[in-house]
């Protein structure tokens, strides 16, 4: 699967839903927007970083953002949905929300430690 394509993204997206027993966002202009910017991440650093997030382009320093980031899981697990609201518990929709804002799990030093790695270049 090519993930720098829409089409390899989108398909390394639904094996991560099957593996992990989640949904893909059905509004289609979110999804959309969603999966170009895993791709267009993909392209510009190597990796699928998450969109929503800033990435250094540094593997290491982004290692905890690369889709699904490791705050993903209990996101789901507690808001029912990931930060960028592309992954989603099965019974997301239920309660007909279609959107949530879910607060930033990420901790501040690593937050810092990106910053102070873009101060260095």
């Amino acid at each position: 699967m090519n993930m720098e394509t829409k089409e390899g993204m989108i398909e390394y997206c639904k094996m991560v839903c099957k593996k992990n027993n989640w949904i893909l966002n059905k509004d289609e202009v979110i999804f959309n927007d969603l999966i170009d910017g895993l791709v267009s991440n993909k392209k510009e650093y190597g990796y699928q970083s998450c969109p929503c997030r800033l990435a250094s382009g540094n593997r290491d320093l982004d290692r905890d953002l690369i889709c699904p980031c490791d705050y993903a899981p209990p996101d789901v697990k507690e808001f029912k949905a990931c930060y960028c609201n592309l992954y989603l518990h099965p019974d997301f929709y239920d309660s007909g929300v279609v959107y949530v804002l879910v607060p930033e799990r990420r901790p501040e030093d690593k937050d810092k430690g990106l910053l102070d790695y873009f101060s260095q270049q």
